[in-house]
C-alpha cells in the first residue's frame, strides 16, 4: 500500500538518488520510492555491494538500479531531481555540496550539521535557486511534537528534554532534540533552572545545557527514536512524547519532503516549514 500524506499534486515523475541506500533508513526509503508511481529511483549509493542491483541488495526484486560507492557517478548517470541523504555527519555536507553544484535538490535526514554549515548551504541553494530540506526528524508526529513544544514554552518556560535512541546512533543530542531546543528558545528568555546551589556529584548527570534548560540523551539497544519534552509548573507537569517504533514511521515525511522540495528556491531546516501548521 503506497505511503501517503495528502494528495500528490505533481504528476511528472520525480527522479531520485539515495545516498546511504543499504542502511536501515535507506532501505525503507528505497521501498517507499518503489511503491510510489510518481517517484522514480535513478541512483543508489552505498559503501558496499558496488554493481549489485539495489533491489536485490535490500531484499526486493531486481529494480534495474545498480549500487555505486560514488555519489558523483550517481548524480552524473541518473540525472536526478532530488538527492536523499541518509548517511553520516562526516559525509553529509560534502554530499549536499555535490548535489547543489549538480543542480540537484538535497533532502537530508542526516543530523550533525552545524548552524554555520547550514547557512553556507542555504547560500549555495539560493545562488542556484534550488530547494533543499534538512529534516532533523521525518516522522510527522515528531514534527508536531516540536511545534507543540514551542507553543507550550510560552506559558510553561521550565522545561527539560529527554531523547532516547538506538545504541548505534552517532550524535548526541539528536537532531530532533536540538531542533526542539531551538524552537523552545525562540519562545522563552534564557533562564537557569534548578536550585541556585545545585551541584553535579557525577559529571554530566544533569545533561547538556541549552539556554538555561537541559537535554538528556539515552542510547540503548531495542530503541528506535523517542523523545519526551517535560514542562513543569506550580502543581502541574505537561509531557509531550513521540515514539517511532520502526523506520516506516519516517516514510510519509520523506515523501512529503521530496514533493515539497521541488517548489522551494532555498534550503529550509525543519519539516514544519513545509507543512501547513
Amino acid at each position: 500500500m503506497p505511503f501517503s500524506v495528502g494528495a500528490c499534486h505533481r504528476m511528472k515523475p520525480i527522479h531520485i538518488v539515495v545516498a546511504g541506500a543499504t542502511g536501515r533508513m535507506g532501505q525503507e526509503t528505497i521501498k517507499m520510492i518503489h511503491q510510489e508511481e510518481h517517484l522514480k529511483l535513478t541512483g543508489a549509493v552505498a559503501r558496499s555491494h558496488k554493481g549489485e542491483d539495489v533491489g536485490l541488495a535490500i531484499g526486493l526484486n531486481e529494480i534495474g538500479v545498480p549500487l555505486t560507492n560514488s555519489l558523483e557517478e550517481a548524480l552524473d548517470l541518473g540525472q536526478p531531481d532530488v538527492m536523499i541523504d541518509l548517511t553520516t555527519p562526516e559525509a553529509v555536507k560534502k554530499h549536499m555540496e555535490l548535489a547543489i553544484q549538480s543542480g540537484v535538490r538535497p533532502v537530508v535526514g542526516t543530523s550533525g550539521l552545524s548552524e554555520e554549515s547550514i547557512q553556507e548551504l542555504d547560500h549555495q541553494c539560493q545562488e542556484r535557486e534550488l530547494g533543499g530540506i534538512i529534516a532533523p526528524n521525518f516522522a510527522i508526529g515528531a514534527v508536531l511534537m516540536m511545534v507543540f513544544a514551542s507553543k507550550a514554552a510560552q506559558y510553561l518556560p521550565d522545561v527539560e528534554i529527554i531523547e532516547m535512541h538506538h545504541d548505534q546512533k552517532l550524535d548526541a543530542p539528536s537532531g530532533t532534540a536540538m531542533k526542539t531546543a531551538e524552537l523552545i528558545s525562540q519562545k522563552r528568555d534564557e533562564r537557569k533552572q534548578g536550585h541556585i546551589d545545585e551541584k553535579e556529584v557525577l559529571e554530566g548527570a544533569r545533561g547538556g545545557y541549552r539556554d538555561g534548560f537541559r537535554i538528556h540523551s539515552v542510547r540503548l539497544p531495542g530503541l528506535v527514536a523517542h523523545q519526551e519534552v517535560l514542562f513543569g509548573g506550580a502543581g502541574q507537569l505537561l509531557t509531550l512524547r513521540h515514539d517511532s517504533m520502526n523506520r516506516q514511521s519516517f516514510m510519509p515525511g520523506v515523501k512529503l519532503a521530496v514533493e515539497k522540495v521541488m517548489e522551494l528556491k532555498r534550503l529550509v531546516y525543519g519539516l514544519e516549514n513545509v507543512m501547513d501548521l
